[in-house]
Parts: C-alpha cells; structure tokens; sequence
C-alpha cells in the first residue's frame, strides 16, 4: 500500500523533527534527511500496528483519508501556513 502524506520539518536544538500530518507520527534525527527517513519508518510501523488490530480503515478515515479506485486518497490540503498569534 502506498500512503500519500505531508511531512513538516523544523529544528529544534540539533535534532531535526519530522511530523507527518494527517496521521499526527513523529520522529527525529540528526539531519533533514534523517528525520524524514525515520518518520517513514515510524508511520509504517503505526500503519503495520493499525493492520494488525483491525482499526487501520477507521483510522485512516478518521484522519481524513477516503477510498478512491481501491487505494486511500489524502485530504485535499489546501495550504500550509504559518501564523504568529498574539497571546
């Protein structure tokens, strides 16, 4: 199965964070490539979980995912922004 995501970068100290939305799976590692290496391996293992007990279809669901010719289509995103708020 192959499973479209998005996954966000950032720095934080000297580990590289990679967070892959919309499944809400993060991991880290020392360079960019690193992190996304190990955020890849992470959400196959959360995917490979989900299977295993049974609730990988809701979950996916859940997170905005849809079946679509027999395969999962990602959410539509339409933009990734960032945003200061004053607090």
């Amino acid at each position: 199965m192959k499973l479209d995501l998005t996954v966000h970068l950032w720095l934080e100290e000297d580990q590289y964070i990679a967070h892959a939305l919309p499944l809400d799976v993060m991991s880290s590692g020392s360079t960019p490539q690193a992190a996304r290496e190990a955020v890849d391996e992470a959400v196959r293992c959360f995917v490979k979980t989900a299977s295993d007990t049974g609730t990988l279809d809701q979950i996916l669901e859940e997170c905005g995912y849809r079946r679509h010719d027999g395969e999962w289509a990602a959410p539509a995103w339409v933009g990734v922004e960032r945003h200061a708020v004053a607090v």
